[in-house]
């Protein structure tokens, strides 16, 4: 079946909630009550955590690849599920023995509330307007987690207008606004992944927009359901298997850049300057070669928990990979690192400095040599299911491990295109024009003495 081929069924099993939904309200006689206070704990419980799972896994990947979709989408997972532990809580029985309008409420506000954020991040956004994104993200997480505790406290204490009492009529005034209102941005939303599944294909995008239309869907049942009846326990399934669409296609995918497919065009491929490390072990296989495998490993361990932690991470680098001895750390990977020349160069300068304090209670250990270059690079998602990961593309690479091959042991070799973002008073000696394997042109490399 053709992938468009398969919006039609796709769509009809979407419908079907709806449809039943509409079946229930339309024949009261068939909406039975069924008050069982454990399974509405349990169902609304376990809903809540698989969300608040879904989004510490999305919002982990995201703030790594900087990507502000992804962390708007888990904005999106993270308001329904703050609001639902909240309505789980209100279980007759559990915490409190009557009805709390606020606990009773926790539920279409956090609905709401993630419909707003599901259509936030559904937006294209490039160049500065995604850093800033970024930002606002983590800016918006912070605001909404403090809202969820002020809201629970103020319910648990009984405290106006969220204390005891009747809870609002929920088919009238501001509460059928705001149903409507959610529901078309929850529809605004899914078309928007819709698209970008289209475009891309892979089954993240088309999760993540069916698990919208549920949540739009459940919205609805909220708001027209009586409470006990069969059309409300549906809402609360609506929102579990919303959830657990999303969970099962996450878990489909490669381990590696799991939510690839929903990254902003300025994720899975784009263009920006940066400055490329490489650090490399002089005399590695000779040492590898005439030592145990584990005395190898013990090595190799020691230099980088010296080097990695205190040193790239410090500077603001990110280490693209890690193959054997060599190490490949990218500086301005998220593009808000205006003097990652100047960073890279000081996090070299470093790491020479704290592995050379090891090489000398291991004087047989071999030493690192480190190569670094400076200009625009392609960054994105290289590979397919089999494996994929995000990583920079280009000459710019390319001559940084040719300068860390030609770089003497124990230091820093530069390109002229780092040095010309160095400020003055940067101590550096020339290397020569090198003849690098590969380009058909030299390349003036320069070593770096000090950097003030």
């Amino acid at each position: 079946m053709r992938p468009r081929a398969r919006l039609l069924p796709a769509a009809i099993a979407l419908a079907l909630p709806l449809a039943g939904l509409a079946l229930l309200l339309g024949f009261p006689q068939l909406d039975l009550v069924w008050q069982h206070h454990p399974s509405h704990f349990w169902i609304v419980l376990g809903a809540a955590l698989l969300s608040v799972a879904l989004s510490y896994v999305t919002w982990v990947n995201a703030a790594r690849r900087a990507d502000a979709r992804v962390m708007l989408v888990s904005l999106a997972f993270l308001a329904p599920a703050g609001f639902l532990a909240l309505h789980a809580l209100a279980t007759p029985g559990v915490l409190l023995a009557g009805g709390n309008a606020g606990f009773d409420l926790s539920t279409p506000v956090g609905i709401a509330l993630g419909a707003a954020l599901a259509a936030l991040s559904a937006r294209e956004v490039e160049g500065a307007a995604a850093v800033t994104s970024v930002r606002r993200a983590r800016l918006l997480r912070l605001t909404l987690l403090t809202v969820m505790a002020a809201w629970a406290a103020v319910s648990l204490l009984e405290l106006p207008p969220l204390g005891g009492g009747p809870t609002p009529e929920r088919v009238s005034g501001w509460f059928v606004t705001i149903a409507v209102a959610a529901t078309g941005l929850y529809g605004f939303a899914a078309v928007a992944y819709l698209r970008l599944w289209g475009r891309r294909g892979g089954l993240m995008p088309l999760a993540v927009a069916a698990a919208f239309v549920l949540l739009g869907q459940a919205m609805v049942a909220v708001t027209l359901a009586p409470n006990w009846h069969l059309s409300w326990w549906e809402w609360h399934l609506l929102l579990l298997v919303a959830f657990a669409l999303v969970a099962w296609g996450a878990n489909r995918q490669w381990h590696e850049e799991r939510f690839a497919d929903l990254y902003l065009d300025r994720t899975v491929s784009g263009t920006r300057e940066m400055t490329v490390l490489f650090a490399d072990l002089q005399g590695f296989t000779t040492f590898s070669e005439s030592h145990p495998p584990d005395e190898v490993r013990t090595m190799l361990n020691t230099y980088f928990d010296a080097a990695i932690p205190p040193v790239v991470t410090r500077h603001g680098g990110v280490v693209d990979r890690i193959i054997g001895d060599a190490l490949m750390v990218t500086f301005n990977s998220l593009g808000d690192q205006p003097d990652h020349a100047v960073q890279a160069t000081r996090a070299g300068l470093a790491l020479q400095a704290e592995t050379s304090r090891i090489a000398e209670q291991h004087p047989r250990w071999p030493r690192f040599r480190v190569g670094i270059n400076t200009g625009e690079v392609a960054v994105g998602i290289v590979g397919s299911a089999g494996g994929r990961t995000l990583t920079v593309i280009g000459d710019v690479v390319n001559t940084a491990s040719r300068l860390e091959g030609a770089a003497p042991v124990g230091r820093v070799a530069i390109s002229a295109a780092t040095l010309g973002q160095l400020p003055e008073g940067v101590v550096t000696h020339p290397l020569g024009d090198l003849e690098l394997k590969g380009r058909t042109e030299p390349v003036a490399a320069y070593v770096v003495d000090r950097l003030g």
